[in-house]
């Protein structure tokens, strides 16, 4: 025989039974979601409070037995003094100058028939000051006139710059076979600049001194007077 069954539950009653089966499905999860937040917030406190602490004072006790070693070095404020001093000097060679190269530039510039008996140059101020000795005012006009036209290039690819600006003849005197002059000009400071590998090649446009092919360049400083100087402040 089939059983046959018949649902004598009101629809009130069945409708509360679902609701507390929903009621202990949603609190069971909630006690599991609390449980799993609970179980991470131990964790990190555990990180935070046991692990951290352990890992600082592991830190502070390796700092700790650093400086012991360091004090333990003998003279270390002189080595490290040194050391710093040591490695300033990569900066202090790229600043300064080649000053020598002028003795390069100015067998270039300077007519056959000119000496020169002092010069100054200032770094700061990337002046040049020329004392000399021609054979006539000709000759310190033609001086004046290669250093206004002088042009440099860095290498043999870079396009040609001009060497000198603001050349003025200071000051002259005239004598019998003798014209003595003070020239003043500004330089490029690309001209003495130390980073280059090579100096600046000096040429002088639609004209060609003679003292380097007809004359030893070595006569280009009259004695006594051979001083050339230079100031950096």
């Amino acid at each position: 025989m089939s059983t046959i069954q018949f649902n004598l539950l009101p629809d009130v009653k069945e409708t509360y039974i679902n609701t507390q089966r929903n009621r202990k499905t949603v609190v069971t999860i909630c006690f599991l979601t609390s449980a799993i937040s609970i179980a991470i917030f131990i964790l990190v406190l555990f990180s935070v409070d046991g692990v951290q602490k352990a890992q600082l004072s592991k830190a502070n006790s390796d700092i700790n037995n650093a400086q012991q070693q360091l004090k333990g070095i003998n003279n270390l404020p002189k080595i490290l003094t040194v050391q710093n001093q040591l490695q300033t000097l990569s900066t202090l060679h790229q600043s300064k100058v080649a000053a020598s190269r002028i003795f390069t530039y100015m067998p270039r510039l300077t007519p056959a028939s000119a000496t020169i008996s002092s010069m100054t140059l200032d770094f700061s101020a990337n002046t040049l000051s020329i004392n000399g000795i021609a054979d006539s005012q000709a000759t310190i006009n033609t001086f004046i006139d290669t250093l206004k036209f002088a042009v440099y290039q860095a290498n043999s690819d870079d396009s040609q710059h001009l060497a000198f600006s603001n050349v003025t003849l200071g000051s002259f005197g005239i004598t019998p076979g003798k014209a003595t002059f003070t020239i003043s000009a500004t330089f490029d400071p690309l001209l003495f600049a130390n980073p280059l590998q090579q100096s600046p090649i000096l040429t002088v446009k639609n004209q060609v001194t003679t003292r380097s092919v007809l004359d030893d360049p070595a006569t280009l400083f009259s004695a006594p007077a051979n001083n050339t100087t230079g100031t950096k402040k």
